[in-house]
């Protein structure tokens, strides 16, 4: 009888062992940004706070990044499955490394933020001005990565114009100090760096170079293409999240800052509202992703790019349009809609 008795036990034991299991575990994701815990990376943070990423089975930790570059090689190397890196450098990198099939799947930024900023005291207002001049640029920077094109739409005779390698966290410093003319980076991040070290709004002039020639993409969600094929499911489900994420982001951008805040004490609120707004004005929402929905790209623009990309960069296996982006993660059109 008490043999009976503990085998009822251990069978209600185990019974409520099973039932409080969760309906669905949770898998954890390593996503890896481009680069600090700024104003534009709100939708990740947005996502994370409201559950979206859990309701897709994902507990998805956010890491910093090396720059919009550097960083594909760890989503190649599977370090992290998923990062947000630049689109163009994807397609140089699938050049260099065709063995490595890496792939973007949601583009955040339809128009790129590659900018070229200077001071007005300098007197260069278009990009011809920058010959006979000093361009301080990290040689790790996505905007720098587009120099050779944006010297070539432009006219100018690159040899007027003196490159001097920085690093990041003096680019912003030298061009306040006079030390170099101009830099090259992304335009909410110099924007705003130079607000830091005391230059005014009006002291500062910056050129998009996708106001000047380019027609590239920006920015993009990228994947491992061995977690991919292996995780479909859950790709998709980051890509998702992801979206409503970012709409959220573009209807309040007030509230989405403070996801971002949580993470960033050391920042000063005011000025990463103004830099979400001003990626959400200049790179997110663009006429193409109000007419046909936030994440896609146009495959003929994105064919052209690599067309660009090539007036000066030599090829050795040039990859397709296809090969860079996918859209077979994507969500249909009516749930992406702004």
């Amino acid at each position: 009888m008490v043999a009976i008795r503990l085998f009822a036990v251990v069978v209600v034991v185990a019974l409520a062992a099973v039932f409080a299991r969760p309906v669905s575990a949770q898998t954890n994701l390593k996503f890896a940004l481009d680069w600090k815990f700024e104003g534009p990376s709100a939708p990740y943070f947005v996502a994370l706070d409201k559950g979206y990423y859990k309701a897709e089975g994902l507990n998805v930790s956010i890491d910093s990044g090396p720059g919009s570059v550097a960083g594909i090689a760890r989503v190649a190397a599977g370090t992290y499955p998923i990062g947000f890196f630049d689109i163009n450098s994807l397609v140089k990198f699938l050049d260099q490394n065709p063995d490595k099939k890496v792939q973007a799947v949601l583009m955040m930024y339809d128009k790129p933020p590659f900018a070229i900023a200077t001071t007005a005291k300098t007197g260069i207002v278009k990009p011809k001005d920058l010959e006979g001049r000093v361009l301080g640029a990290p040689a790790a920077d996505g905007a720098f990565a587009q120099w050779r094109a944006f010297v070539k739409e432009n006219n100018i005779d690159p040899s007027k114009v003196r490159i001097e390698n920085v690093g990041f966290p003096v680019r912003e410093p030298m061009l306040a100090e006079g030390k170099v003319d101009a830099i090259t980076g992304f335009s909410f991040s110099m924007h705003y760096n130079l607000l830091q070290k005391g230059l005014k709004p009006q002291d500062i002039r910056t050129m998009l170079m996708a106001d000047h020639g380019l027609v590239l993409y920006g920015n993009a969600i990228m994947v491992n293409p061995d977690f991919a094929k292996a995780n479909p499911k859950l790709v998709a489900g980051f890509v998702r999240a992801t979206i409503k994420g970012t709409l959220d982001t573009i209807k309040d951008p007030r509230a989405a800052i403070k996801s971002v805040m949580k993470r960033n004490e050391t920042g000063d609120e005011a000025i990463e509202l103004d830099r979400l707004q001003m990626s959400l004005r200049d790179n997110f929402v663009t006429a193409w992703v109000k007419a046909n929905g936030f994440g896609g790209v146009d495959m003929a623009r994105l064919a052209k790019s690599i067309d660009q990309i090539a007036l000066t960069y030599d090829f050795k296996a040039r990859p397709k349009a296809e090969d860079v982006f996918t859209s077979q993660y994507l969500p249909p059109v009516a749930d992406r809609k702004l």
